[in-house]
């Protein structure tokens, strides 16, 4: 073998690792799927908190759509990091996903009847918010993605010991 052939298969052989190497890290199907539904869901979440706060005054809502946001941003960076385009709608109450839709008009119609029945709701958002990044979780094995989730995870089960807290006083 000549030197122009070794140095071609060398060259080769390393572009091909590196072309496998980071195909290895492009998120599948299904990672991509999770993370543009957990992005949405974190909006709903914000939006319909927004609307809870605004109807009844509530600091536990005023403090929690802000975190909302700050998951919004975490899955957002995800997302852009992995060049994956997304839809989201800049309008209140407006989703993409009929069934992220759906729940948001419930919730709203729910939580508009009393502050007790607005505390359940934020409590049916947090406990669906965990289901759903546990599953999320279960589904990747991309360690940026699982540590993105499990911080989420974490802050959604202290919003749940806040409605709780709050849910408790009546």
């Amino acid at each position: 073998m000549n030197i122009f052939t070794f140095r071609t298969t060398v060259i080769f052989s390393l572009v091909l690792s590196i072309k496998i190497f980071s195909q290895d890290n492009m998120p599948s199907n299904q990672e991509v799927a999770d993370m543009k539904y957990m992005l949405e869901e974190e909006k709903m979440a914000r939006d319909v908190y927004e609307f809870l706060d605004s109807t009844w005054n509530l600091r536990v809502f005023n403090n929690i759509k802000q975190s909302e946001q700050h998951h919004m941003d975490m899955m957002e960076y995800l997302l852009n990091s992995n060049k994956i385009s997304y839809q989201l709608s800049d309008e209140q109450g407006v989703f993409y996903n009929k069934d992220l839709q759906k729940l948001y008009n419930d919730l709203i119609e729910k939580g508009s009847k009393s502050r007790q029945d607005a505390l359940e709701v934020g409590k049916l958002i947090e406990v669906t918010d965990i289901e759903d990044l546990e599953k999320a979780l279960k589904n990747t094995s991309n360690t940026e993605i699982k540590d993105v989730y499990s911080k989420l995870i974490f802050a959604s089960n202290n919003h749940l010991r806040a409605f709780n807290r709050n849910l408790s006083r009546f």
